[in-house]
């Protein structure tokens, strides 16, 4: 066959589609068009949040028997580090709870019975919200003591 024959056969063919086919024909040719644009995959955006640490620092008495919460808010994901910074007298042990703080209590995740100045608990913190410290007598206190503690966090 020659172009001309294919040419008249391809012409024939279209004007028999009608005014709809020849609309989505044109349609498909377009975006065919712009689909040649199209750079192809990119490499996808990452975003990270970043939060800033904040250290906090607390200070109180504690009676015999007795116990003292601290509640603080973090803002964000990451890891919190709870220091006995100083007690007073210094040989004193005491119960130390880094934990979750449910409004009127602390609700104990890390615990050490055994704390002394300089003890750390460390944890990680998977979202904001308010969490505390709790420092308590373990039954050794024959008197009231004084301690500072502090908290690293997000």
């Amino acid at each position: 066959m020659n172009s001309s024959a294919v040419s008249g056969r391809l012409e024939a063919m279209v004007r028999r589609l009608g005014p709809l086919t020849r609309g989505l024909a044109a349609l498909s040719l377009v975006a065919g068009v712009a689909a040649c644009d199209d750079p192809g995959p990119t490499t996808p955006e990452t975003t990270t949040t970043t939060t800033e640490t904040v250290i906090e620092t607390f200070r109180g008495t504690l009676n015999r028997n007795g116990a003292v919460a601290f509640p603080f808010d973090v803002f964000g994901a990451g890891t919190a580090t709870a220091t006995i910074q100083g007690v007073l007298p210094d040989t004193t042990t005491l119960g130390f709870t880094m934990g979750t703080w449910n409004g009127s209590g602390c609700t104990a995740v890390l615990s050490n019975d055994n704390a002394g100045q300089n003890l750390q608990l460390v944890g990680s913190v998977g979202s904001a919200g308010t969490l505390c410290l709790r420092v308590y007598d373990v039954g050794r206190l024959t008197d009231k003591i004084t301690f500072t503690v502090s908290v690293s966090h997000p």
